[in-house]
């Protein structure tokens, strides 16, 4: 580990982003506070700041490969306790209602719940003997010097009745409170602008249960059984195999679409899937717990490295920053890459640039932002600007998904590109596009038009 060279640094908000956060500015600050609403006590319960934490959650492959660089032996030891992983491309994916074929990547899946795996990485942060959890506290707002130009710390507030707020002087302090992060008010309150917001809205919804299989073998060894909503097939699913020898199925809907909570409507609604592998599976399944409902309006991304002015020793990540369309399990990844970012900054200095830490992590996210954007922007009641470079490039994903139902090669490079592992260039190589245009030919009525 560096030796440190800054005071305190504060962290808002516990969630993933701002564990991993945490990780990195442990090797650089004397003193890391994680400021939580929530019980941060351990356990592995769905806490309420994140409301999608019930649901099933995707780590792509390169956030496992950078759990495992921040904290050295994550997966192993998550396998150890009993936690499913399998190679990302041999689970059993489905796209416009055809299965891919499957493919070996070399990339690890750890399929464990939200709360379990925010659990381990929480528990691994814990260790760190410079870094200290401030739970069940409120975050009022950031404190700044009379110029307003630099923040200096924060105003907190302990959930107890009758509690008083308090100050915590800061060095540096990273909003990593997700979605509903107060930043654009805050930088109004001082006198700032507000960032642009870019809006895709795609009206999600997650209905959850858990299972126990009393034949796990009618998985066939399976991880994951996944038919992916598409403009063709808009409901959609997720089932994976997770700890404890259970099993979680997610029902998909976009645009207002929503599948029952309760059994028998769920179950049901499991028959109107473009394929029966998940029916089928929950045939003799026995429910464990009940249903939940998740509803996501719209991804949001706001631009602060449009801006022209932003306060000092304050940064912004994760979903405070933007916030991604769940169903393609991309932002804890993308929370990952972003604490990478930071800690590059703070090999530099203990007190990143704002503007150029905004500008790098907007980097980060215009992959994966394109990635999904675009996808949502197939279903034609989305609305959005669909520039030539979305239309063309939903175009030769159509074409790309109907070439990897008979190309393993295809479904590998997709795999491996989806996860962030790859850019997305290698998917418009020379040999790559001709396997696509080769592939496409045969599944030409699996194409969609865009």
């Amino acid at each position: 580990m560096a030796v440190p060279t800054g005071d305190r640094a504060v962290v808002l908000g516990g969630s993933m982003a701002g564990l991993l956060a945490a990780r990195v500015l442990a090797d650089t600050y004397r003193d890391v506070v994680i400021v939580e609403r929530d019980d941060m006590s351990p356990g592995a319960e769905a806490r309420r700041g994140v409301p999608q934490g019930r649901h099933v959650h995707g780590l792509l492959a390169r956030g496992q490969q950078i759990l495992d660089e921040l904290f050295p032996g994550f997966t192993e030891d998550a396998v150890a306790a009993g936690i499913p992983t399998g190679d990302l491309g041999e689970l059993r994916w489905y796209f416009n209602g055809r299965r891919l074929r499957p493919s070996t990547t070399g990339l690890v899946c750890v399929s464990a719940t939200r709360p379990l795996l925010e659990s381990r990485v929480r528990a691994r942060v814990a260790e760190i003997q410079n870094v200290t959890f401030t739970d069940l506290h409120d975050i009022v707002g950031p404190v700044t010097d009379d110029a307003r130009t630099t923040v200096t710390g924060v105003r907190v507030r302990s959930r107890r009745p009758g509690a008083e707020e308090r100050v915590l002087e800061a060095d540096l302090v990273v909003d990593a409170t997700g979605r509903a992060s107060r930043t654009p008010v805050w930088l109004e309150e001082l006198g700032y602008a507000r960032p642009e917001e870019e809006r895709i809205q795609i009206d999600l919804s997650y209905t959850t249960r858990r299972f126990r299989l009393p034949d796990p073998s009618v998985l066939h060894g399976d991880l994951s059984i996944n038919p992916v909503s598409s403009p063709s097939h808009p409901r959609g699913a997720f089932l994976s195999r997770i700890e404890d020898g259970l099993i979680v199925v997610s029902l998909t809907g976009v645009l207002g679409d929503s599948a029952p909570a309760e059994l028998e409507g769920f179950l049901a609604w499991t028959k109107t899937l473009p394929v029966s592998d998940i029916h089928d599976v929950l045939q003799d399944a026995e429910p464990v717990g009940d249903g939940t409902v998740f509803r996501y309006p719209a991804s949001v991304r706001r631009r602060y490295e449009q801006l022209d002015r932003f306060p000092g020793r304050f940064l912004v990540l994760g979903d405070a920053a933007c916030s991604f369309n769940p169903v393609y399990g991309q932002g804890m990844t993308v929370s990952a890459l972003e604490a990478l970012v930071l800690r590059t900054h703070l090999r530099r200095g203990p007190v990143p640039d704002p503007a150029a830490f905004l500008g790098d992590i907007a980097r980060v996210v215009d992959v994966p932002w394109d990635f999904s954007a675009g996808a949502d922007l197939g279903f034609p009641e989305v609305e959005g600007r669909r520039t030539a470079k979305v239309r063309m490039g939903g175009a030769y994903m159509a074409r790309l998904q109907a070439a990897a139902v008979h190309d393993g090669e295809v479904t590998g490079t997709f795999m491996k590109v989806a996860g962030l592992v790859e850019p997305p260039q290698a998917l418009m190589s020379p040999r790559m596009m001709f396997r696509v245009m080769r592939g496409s030919r045969q599944s030409r009525p699996a194409l969609v038009a865009s």
